[in-house]
């Protein structure tokens, strides 16, 4: 019997392994601390036929009730650096590293570029799947490589920046290869001169209104920091996913349309067309703090959906759908859910 299988569990509730708090129940759940683990975990898998999950810090999910096959939690850890020139430096992360951990001790080293990023909950793993992004930045803007599992063939592969397809919350791992590669670690190329990136008026204003004219990369980090607990629910109290909806793009002439009979509109550039501030849609909609019997959407930021107590992910999606079919005959706009339904 392999390491692996000598340590999995059946019937593993999973409720404190996902940011919404569902009491889903994995079939098979094991922890990986090891890429040698991690071998023997998808080996034992395909011994059996069995579907994979791999769960990071689970705050990119919704989880149904019952969770097939075998569940593996990532845990690989790690933190590396080293100079590359041109005050700069890679910074090489494990998977199971917690990103806004791994944030403030890229901070602490002098290691710039990513403040923008901080308090977006979630495994550095699960960062370039999703790419994420907040207030003027996105994680391939700092994007080096990574190195992943390749489920099918067991090898280990390297893909840079361009092998990724990052797009708006979007990869390649995310849909063009989803389920086949397991993000092991990530590289990220760093400054270590400061360069604070202040395009988000939100932030600007902030900043301002603390007397900071000068901001170095912590005081970028502090006030994002404060900004999304101000707007958004600590999964620890509410369970949430943070943005449950991707800001839509629209063409520029659909843009004009609808300022035209909405002038208060929330959009910003991108491209050739805008985007769309999805909680200023959904928020128009009359959704903002209503309720749906044990899911409800945040009464402070129509963008997140939450769990209240005991909800499940059926009456999450019922919302969900509500949603959507409100935006789509009032705005003619399509949202998309940002978090990953499981299983499908």
């Amino acid at each position: 019997m392999s390491a692996v299988a000598g340590v999995l569990a059946q019937g593993v509730d999973l409720g404190r392994y996902n940011s919404f708090g569902f009491a889903a129940r994995a079939e098979n759940f094991v922890r990986v601390e090891s890429q040698a683990q991690l071998r023997e975990a998808v080996a034992l898998a395909r011994a059996n036929g069995w579907p994979v999950l791999v769960l990071g810090g689970g705050s990119n999910l919704v989880l149904r009730e019952q969770i097939p096959g075998l569940v593996i939690q990532m845990a690989i850890g790690g933190r590396g650096a080293e100079p590359v020139g041109n005050d700069e430096v890679r910074v090489t992360l494990g998977a199971g590293e917690v990103w806004h951990q791994s944030l403030e001790w890229m901070l602490e080293q002098g290691y710039y570029g990513l403040e923008n990023l901080a308090l977006i909950p979630g495994t550095v793993g699960a960062a370039p799947m999703q790419n994420i992004g907040a207030y003027g930045v996105e994680l391939e803007q700092a994007f080096e490589s990574l190195q992943a599992l390749d489920t099918e063939t067991g090898e280990v592969c390297g893909f840079d920046r361009e092998a990724c397809r990052f797009g708006y919350r979007d990869s390649y791992f995310k849909s063009g290869a989803p389920g086949r590669y397991i993000i092991l670690e990530v590289c990220l190329r760093l400054s270590q001169r400061p360069r604070p990136v202040l395009r988000y008026q939100a932030l600007v204003d902030e900043l301002q209104v603390r007397g900071l004219d000068n901001p170095q990369p912590v005081d970028v980090f502090d006030v994002v920091c404060a900004i999304r607990r101000s707007k958004l629910p600590d999964p620890a109290e509410v369970g949430n996913a943070g943005s449950f909806f991707k800001n839509p793009l629209v063409s520029q002439a659909h843009y004009q349309q609808l300022l035209q009979r909405y002038p208060a509109l929330v959009a910003f550039p991108a491209g050739e067309g805008c985007k769309l501030a999805a909680g200023w849609l959904i928020d128009q909609c009359g959704f903002k703090g209503e309720t749906r019997g044990a899911v409800g959407v945040y009464k402070r930021q129509a963008l997140v959906l939450v769990n209240l107590g005991d909800g499940t992910a059926a009456e999450l999606m019922c919302l969900a759908q509500e949603i959507v079919v409100s935006v789509e005959a009032r705005f003619g706009v399509t949202l998309e859910m940002e978090p990953r339904l499981y299983p499908a």
